[in-house]
Parts: structure tokens; C-alpha cells; sequence
């Protein structure tokens, strides 16, 4: 099981068949910082980029336009390198 997985411009009807715009919306200015998601959490980044890498894993770059899935139980490092905007449910 991948822990992030990461689909790069998804179509826009695919985006309203999820009601994306309904999600709410968080922004993290650029710096480094731990996660640990308590549960499955989706996000749709709509500027900025990161590197998320799971604690013993390989890192994974996320940029504008990404639809971002995170695994419950996930323990990573964010370094975000341009503020990030995103929308994002939890599961």
C-alpha cells in the first residue's frame, strides 16, 4: 500500500464529481514541520509545492494542481518550499 499517493492534474469533472470546492481550505507558509495523519486525508494543492517524505521512505514531490491522498497512520517531514494552499477532506 502506498502511504502518498499523488495524481498530477486531474480533470476538472473528476474535481466536481468529488465537490472539491466544498472542501475546506488550509495554507502553510514555507518551512519544515512532522505530520502524523490520524486519518485518511485527501487534498487538492491549488499553489505552492512541497516535499513529503514518510519517516524511513523516499520523498515525494507535490505541486499546484495535484490531487494528494495520504494514508491513515502516515508519519512524515513536510518542507514546503512555496507557500502551500490546498483544499483537503478527511476521512
Amino acid at each position: 500500500m502506498d502511504l502518498i499517493t499523488v495524481e498530477h492534474n486531474p480533470s476538472p469533472m473528476k474535481l466536481d464529481a468529488m465537490q472539491m470546492d466544498s472542501w475546506p481550505v488550509a495554507s502553510k507558509e514555507p518551512g519544515t514541520f512532522q505530520c502524523t495523519y490520524k486519518t485518511k486525508e485527501v487534498c487538492y494543492l491549488l499553489s505552492g509545492e512541497a516535499l513529503v517524505t514518510p519517516d524511513g521512505g523516499e520523498p515525494v514531490s507535490i505541486k499546484a494542481r495535484d490531487l494528494v491522498n495520504f494514508a491513515k497512520g502516515l508519519s512524515c517531514t513536510w518542507e514546503v518550499r512555496a507557500t502551500v494552499k490546498r483544499h483537503y477532506l478527511v476521512d
